[in-house]
């Protein structure tokens, strides 16, 4: 139970590690988060930090949690300093995810509902993915590299394991790694 305690807080800790240069970068402008991409995110993590409280995940929803503020504040910010020349492509993108809200609120079932929004966040990290591959710099790879290890962490730290409280981290994981290196090969 320790372990699952440690694992959390380091879990919340990457969080706040990982938002926090983000965040003063997007205020510098160095970097230009995708408002679709934050927006759909706002609502995923949402709706995935429920839907892990209630299917037991335990002490790993304060990174969830933590996280889920901070994706919030950066949406909101992302209006005013965040990329402003969206794709018409893009839109096709928020209204897919949007769409896909509708069968979760038919179902009302935290799995299925967990599911459906790991789907919506995938097609919502599309446009900023694509974003990062033509212009690198308009992101930071200390966030991405600080979630990927924080859903690592919060793995370890679940109380339940089951399709509710691991698909969200095990999609983010392999998103934020693939993001990172979009960011990072700028660098070659």
């Amino acid at each position: 139970m320790i372990w699952k305690i440690i694992f959390a807080s380091v879990a919340g800790l990457l969080a706040i590690i990982g938002n926090i240069p983000y965040l003063r970068d997007m205020f510098k402008r160095k970097i230009k988060p995708h408002p679709y991409t934050w927006f759909i995110w706002s609502i995923v993590s949402g709706v995935t930090f429920v839907g892990q409280v209630i299917k037991g995940a335990g002490w790993a929803t304060i990174a969830f949690g933590l996280s889920e503020f901070f994706t919030i504040l950066i949406f909101f910010f992302s209006l005013r300093y965040g990329f402003k020349n969206i794709p018409k492509k893009d839109t096709w993108f928020l209204i897919a995810a949007l769409l896909g809200i509708i069968p979760w609120l038919i179902t009302k079932d935290p799995t299925i509902s967990v599911i459906i929004m790991v789907a919506i966040d995938l097609i919502a990290f599309v446009p900023t993915l694509q974003k990062a591959w033509r212009d690198p710099s308009t992101e930071k790879a200390i966030l991405y590299e600080s979630n990927a290890a924080r859903h690592s962490l919060a793995l370890l730290a679940l109380s339940s394991y089951n399709i509710a409280t691991m698909l969200h981290s095990i999609a983010m994981i392999v998103t934020n790694i693939t993001m990172s290196a979009f960011i990072l090969r700028k660098k070659k």
